[in-house]
């Protein structure tokens, strides 16, 4: 029995498919294990990207086949291009039901990291804690925890498999969740909140447009989370916030156990590999990755140090982070305070339970800006593709940041000085509308020009990005109740806006000017 023999892609021109296969990344928040890894192994991860360039309407990650240069019989590989084992090759039914679970995971996540803000103040009167810096920490210390589990889980899942990885992770966050809710103390709150979100966080993944409802997921998540935390906390305990997402994550987890099928292909070749081994004798049949012979070590010490070479080395990567980390710190500091000014008896005086529902205009924006920019980042590539006479360059990506540049800004002036003034409560909503607009489409244009950039090397490039912005996350709140009360709302929203100005226009002019020079200088980057 021979085996055709599939290899990695070559980094193809920066296309279209680039677009398709990023273009439905969420950048917000922070999401769970799924289909594909970006802090991991930069072979295995990248491999799985340049698939996804070739076919961005896969649901599932798989090997791309070509034909067999040389018959190898001891190399076991897809039994040619319609293998039904490959994922590929699955039924729409089971793509959908994979997809379907995974969105699942990622939307449960990013729910818990804000379910908890319209809730904090009780939390607050019931532990005994006075200042709202500790309070704000027990709500961003969750975000924490995304910058350091991506760097460990990503790996894993490249050797024992997306499905037992997914599945270890969220048994470890209901785990802690439940802790959570039964803590007594402010340090285990704390504590556990920390450690609830190194379950939840973990890679991102990269596939296109067919994965729409995946990709809306962690980004309405966030936004979502506080609508239904804040009626949970005005009709029941603080201590339900935690038991209700725990509840949930269990419903999931129980799905998936019986219906999710593993979806690695590297995984998949390997479990047949395996019985073919046991069914032949011949000891000698391996797939292509358990031919390099990787030890976790290796996987683990090249997904910790490459993205941190990245970090400290490319200009590129530090102009993309700091940029990408300010968008997510606002984004977060804006979900962290919107309870505090809805709920004030000095500003809107709402009930728990409506208050929360002024999300929804965040996630307005955030769906919006997601849409907007995944279509018509295709429309200017293609058409500054074709006055350079049809040679494309990451840096066709960067016109779309004029738009975020723009609304982020624009959207904090609109939000602070009608909140400050008391206006209609529909002014401030539009304000946060125009921002989340403006924050999905500046993250979503740097990572897809990231991915351009750097190609092969795009998942560890991603990571550090990730690390940085997520400590953004977490650190951004707890400095916001000092800004409000000295600066109030209106110059308290003004100042970041400035700052959003002053790094939104000169980064993506100095990525235009620079870029192609920064990448011709760069051993990572494709020139």
């Amino acid at each position: 029995m021979s085996f055709p023999r599939s290899s990695e892609h070559q980094t193809s021109d920066n296309s279209q498919a680039h677009t398709e296969a990023e273009g439905a990344l969420q950048t917000g928040q922070s999401t769970r294990i799924t289909l594909n890894a970006t802090a991991n192994d930069a072979k295995a991860s990248d491999t799985d990207l340049e698939a996804a360039k070739a076919c961005p309407s896969t649901l599932v990650p798989a090997l791309q086949e070509k034909p067999a240069t040389a018959t190898d019989p001891n190399l076991v590989d897809w039994d040619g291009p319609d293998d039904p084992e490959n994922p590929r090759n699955w039924s729409i039914k089971r793509k959908w039901t994979a997809t379907i679970l995974v969105s699942c995971f990622t939307f449960i996540s990013p729910v818990s990291s804000t379910f908890v803000a319209p809730a904090l103040s009780n939390i607050g009167d019931d532990l005994g804690i006075t200042t709202e810096v500790v309070l704000e920490l027990c709500l961003s210390i969750f975000v924490l925890a995304y910058a350091l589990g991506p760097l460990v889980v990503g790996p894993l899942s490249e050797i024992y498999g997306r499905k037992i990885i997914l599945q270890t992770t969220n048994l470890w966050y209901i785990v802690f969740n439940v802790a959570c809710g039964v803590a007594q103390t402010t340090g285990q709150m704390i504590a556990f909140r920390f450690l609830a979100g190194l379950g939840g966080g973990a890679p991102q993944a990269k596939r296109g447009k067919a994965m729409a409802i995946y990709s809306l997921a962690p980004l309405l998540g966030p936004a979502l989370g506080p609508i239904a935390g804040g009626f949970v906390a005005e009709r029941t305990t603080w201590r339900w916030v935690f038991y209700s997402t725990t509840i949930a994550a269990g419903a999931i987890q129980l799905a998936a156990f019986f219906l999710l099928p593993e979806t690695y292909a590297p995984i998949i070749l390997q479990r047949r590999a395996r019985k073919l081994r046991k069914e032949t004798g011949n000891m000698s049949l391996q797939t292509e990755v358990e031919r390099q012979n990787k030890k976790i070590t290796q996987v683990l010490r090249v997904a910790l140090i490459r993205p941190l070479k990245l970090l400290f080395t490319q200009p590129i990567v530090q102009i993309i982070a700091l940029y990408m980390a300010y968008a997510y710190g606002l984004m977060y500091l804006m979900l962290a305070t919107f309870p505090t000014l809805w709920a004030s008896p000095d500003y809107y005086d709402e009930s728990k339970g409506i208050a929360g529902l002024n999300y929804i205009s965040l996630g307005i924006g955030f769906i919006a800006g997601t849409q907007v920019c995944a279509r018509m980042l295709d429309r200017f590539y293609r058409l500054l593709k074709a006055r350079n006479n049809e040679a494309g360059r990451p840096e066709f990506r960067l016109p779309m940041l004029a738009v975020g540049a723009f609304c982020t800004p624009a959207g904090l002036f609109i939000y602070g000085w009608t909140a400050q003034t008391h206006q209609h409560w529909i002014a401030p909503n539009i304000g946060a509308c125009i921002f989340g607009i403006g924050c999905m489409i500046t993250m979503q244009c740097l990572q897809i020009y990231t991915v351009d950039t750097y190609t092969r090397f795009s998942a560890s490039a991603l990571a550090a990005i990730v690390l940085l912005r997520s400590l953004a996350g977490f650190s951004f709140p707890l400095f916001a109740p000092y800004l409000f009360q000295a600066l109030k709302y209106g110059w308290g929203n003004s100042v970041l806006a400035f700052i959003a100005i002053g790094i939104g226009v000169p980064a993506p002019a100095l990525l235009w000017v620079y870029g192609q020079r920064l990448r011709a200088a760069s051993p990572f980057a494709a020139g």
